[in-house]
């Protein structure tokens, strides 16, 4: 049959049926999301993933970083993060488990130390809070240097221990035991 109707029946009932959904609305917002990956060549599995972050001030809206990393990131030279960096950063900040791989001096580093940071908040006089584990000395010298340089005007104490007889000098006898 047809229906009759006024002209503002009609207005309101377009605008009821252009209306979008919230279905809608998260469907194109994950098909966002997903271009975004595809086109920084991110590849994720598992669910309920958080969104990468575009640049590094979203660290500062979303997940309020400490100014003084942020300036530093900056200080670096660092401008927008790199897409290891893009995924993995806002993963470990929702304390979840990571299995990420990357090409040599994609910013693997950067994307474990500044979660790593965010997490511990501020320093704190309670002895060794967090241990970063790396098999060579040559990869443990380059954490440490970007550590520094991340923490520098935080108050954060960065250590490398490479020799249990020089920890044992440097924090003292009984540090085995502290520890």
């Amino acid at each position: 049959g047809i229906r009759w109707m006024s002209s503002l029946e009609a207005a309101l009932e377009d605008a009821k049926e252009k209306k979008p959904t919230a279905e809608k609305l998260e469907r194109l917002r994950r098909q966002k999301i997903n271009h975004f990956r595809n086109q920084h060549r991110i590849s994720v599995q598992g669910t309920d993933l958080p969104d990468p972050i575009a640049t590094f001030e979203q660290l500062q809206k979303e997940y309020k970083i400490h100014p003084k990393i942020l300036e530093n990131i900056q200080a670096a030279g660092f401008r927008v993060p790199t897409p290891i960096q893009m995924q993995a950063i806002p993963v470990m900040l929702h304390g979840r488990e990571l299995l990420a791989s990357a090409p040599t001096g994609s910013g693997k580093t950067l994307a474990f130390s500044i979660p790593l940071l965010i997490h511990l908040k501020q320093p704190k006089n309670k002895g060794f809070r967090a241990v970063i584990i790396s098999p060579t000395r040559e990869l443990a010298s380059q954490t440490h240097r970007e550590l520094v340089k991340l923490a520098e005007g935080t108050g954060f104490r960065i250590h490398m221990i490479h020799k249990a007889a020089e920890a044992a000098k440097k924090f003292g006898p009984t540090s085995s035991k502290k520890f």
